[in-house]
């Protein structure tokens, strides 16, 4: 099954050792002393469950390479679920901690495009595209998703896992391997039991025409998007410093 019948199949796919790296050894390297920071002012307020955290990636260079979001395999899989003018509008980072559980099982941007018809199956308009800044071994707390869920109602979808009939899958990273998901595949974090925080980065891409500010992002400083093409402008929805 090829990468695009996979995602609409099964609601998501890996590309096995995709992005090198050394941008992604860079990343982690410049990042890592925001993350230490943050923890440390925020240990204590987690905002996406017990021990786990969401903060903002950064777009100074290294944490930022156009190589995460302009990579032309991936961009061609995006555009071939959704359409050609799609855009990136997110740029963050979940990382679980030690003490981190079972999340339950969930969807992304939960609030339906039609508040009138929750269950009314749409044409793709957005997708998440992650990669770990480590690798991803269970013992991290690697994602699970019950595939073929992202087209169920979703008291089906849930009822389903709870009763067996959908067996979640774990979803192991090794790094420079890309996970590319349908946000509306039920899915849930796993516990981290390492002492060692568990970056996993995450860009969305959405049809040029929505938006829905759910998640804070960082501005784009001036330097980085005059480095940018044209053709790469035009795939950025970010705010500009």
């Amino acid at each position: 099954m090829d990468k695009i019948a996979e995602v609409q199949e099964t609601g998501f796919c890996v590309l096995k050792g995709h992005f090198p790296r050394e941008p992604i050894e860079r990343c982690r390297a410049a990042f890592w002393p925001t993350l230490l920071d943050y923890l440390e002012r925020n240990r204590d307020q987690p905002n996406r469950g017990d021990h786990r955290h969401f903060l903002a990636m950064p777009f100074a260079p290294p944490c930022f390479a156009p190589v995460f979001f302009f990579d032309a395999a991936i961009l061609q899989i995006v555009r071939s679920l959704m359409d050609t003018r799609i855009v990136a509008d997110q740029w963050g980072c979940d990382v679980p901690l030690k003490g981190s559980t079972h999340q339950g099982f969930h969807v992304d941007y939960k609030h339906p495009l039609f508040a009138e018809a929750p269950d009314m199956w749409l044409p793709t308009y957005m997708l998440v595209v992650s990669f770990g800044l480590i690798g991803i071994s269970p013992e991290y707390g690697p994602i699970e998703i019950a595939p073929r869920t992202h087209r169920m109602p979703r008291s089906v979808a849930l009822q389903s896992v709870a009763d067996g009939k959908i067996e979640p899958q774990p979803v192991t990273l090794n790094l420079g391997d890309v996970l590319i998901r349908h946000p509306w595949a039920l899915h849930r974090g796993t516990p981290n039991v390492t002492d060692m925080p568990r970056p996993l980065v995450t860009i969305r891409y959405v049809r040029r025409w929505y938006a829905d500010y759910s998640r804070d992002v960082n501005a784009i400083p001036a330097a980085v998007w005059e480095s940018l093409t044209p053709d790469q402008k035009e795939v950025m929805r970010f705010p500009h410093a």
